[in-house]
């Protein structure tokens, strides 16, 4: 079982497996509390993922499930103690949107990424320098130096997982040709392009797309979405980020396959992976 998912990631993992085995055993939630002397309301909430649960009470609840395994109930427990343990996101929480901060969350024990961008340059690709720029004209000022070392650690925690996820990044062409910081320092944007390039060329985990001008109107004009996906049972994610307005969709919304399809007509109507690079190249000559 993988370490390195995030308490998100393992705690949504550990409740999807614990349903499961409830309901594969025809049990009810009243019924289970009831045999384990429990209020219903407190399997609810582990259920739910309101409360966390100690091991005596996830050794009770396996019992009940008949799962007599030393090897299924010992997974089932490292991921309950890895969902205990304290995100490196934590201490931004009082500084950055929630909702951001929980996409993060689960982005951080992803298997797939998926984000289509019509504005800027993904996060997950972003230079430092870059980063700056664009959050000093997005947030205030004593949110600004949070954000981009919010944003930066981000990259530099996903790259530590002995599994890195598989990232599938779609950018509009205007997001390149936008020459961002011209005015700090000119520099900053073609050294960005080409840190893209250089990555996309060297890091077999990452792929980087362009939509062209000339693919005309394409799904993905009407705004930026990712999908995450995840080893095990663990349903899809889509995050929409519409600037001031966040929005993180789970479970069985039927928004979640929509986007899906979405994202598939955004590929067909982007460059391959070798001309976005050249074109990304290209730019970044341009610019310099």
């Amino acid at each position: 079982m993988a370490t390195d998912q995030g308490p998100v990631v393992q705690s949504a993992l550990l409740r999807t497996e614990l349903i499961r085995l409830r309901k594969d055993s025809g049990l009810t939630q009243e019924q289970v509390a009831q045999n384990l002397d429990w209020s219903p309301s407190k399997l609810i909430r582990v259920e739910g993922g309101r409360s966390a649960i100690t091991k005596v009470d996830l050794d009770a609840l396996l019992s009940q499930y008949g799962i007599s395994s030393e090897g299924q109930r010992d997974r089932l427990q490292a991921l309950n103690r890895g969902a205990r343990e304290r995100a490196w996101w934590a201490s931004y929480r009082d500084e950055l949107d929630s909702t951001y901060v929980d996409y993060v969350g689960y982005e951080a024990g992803a298997a797939f990424v998926r984000q289509f961008q019509q504005g800027y340059i993904p996060g997950l690709i972003q230079t430092a320098e870059y980063a700056r720029v664009l959050t000093a004209n997005s947030v205030d000022a004593v949110r600004a130096g949070a954000t981009v070392k919010f944003r930066l650690q981000r990259q530099t925690e996903m790259a530590k997982r002995s599994s890195p996820p598989r990232v599938y990044l779609v950018m509009d062409e205007a997001v390149i040709r936008r020459h961002v910081g011209i005015s700090q320092d000119p520099a900053i944007m073609p050294n960005q392009l080409r840190h893209i390039a250089d990555r996309a060329e060297n890091d077999e985990s990452l792929t980087v797309r362009v939509v062209p001008f000339k693919a005309g109107a394409y799904p993905g004009l009407s705004g930026p979405f990712t999908l995450l996906e995840f080893d095990g049972a663990m349903p899809d994610l889509l995050y929409l980020d519409a600037g001031r307005e966040v929005s993180l969709i789970t479970g069985s919304d039927p928004r979640i396959g929509e986007y899906a399809d979405d994202f598939e007509a955004v590929l067909e109507s982007s460059l391959s992976a070798s001309e976005s690079i050249a074109l990304i190249r290209e730019t970044a000559e341009e610019m310099s």
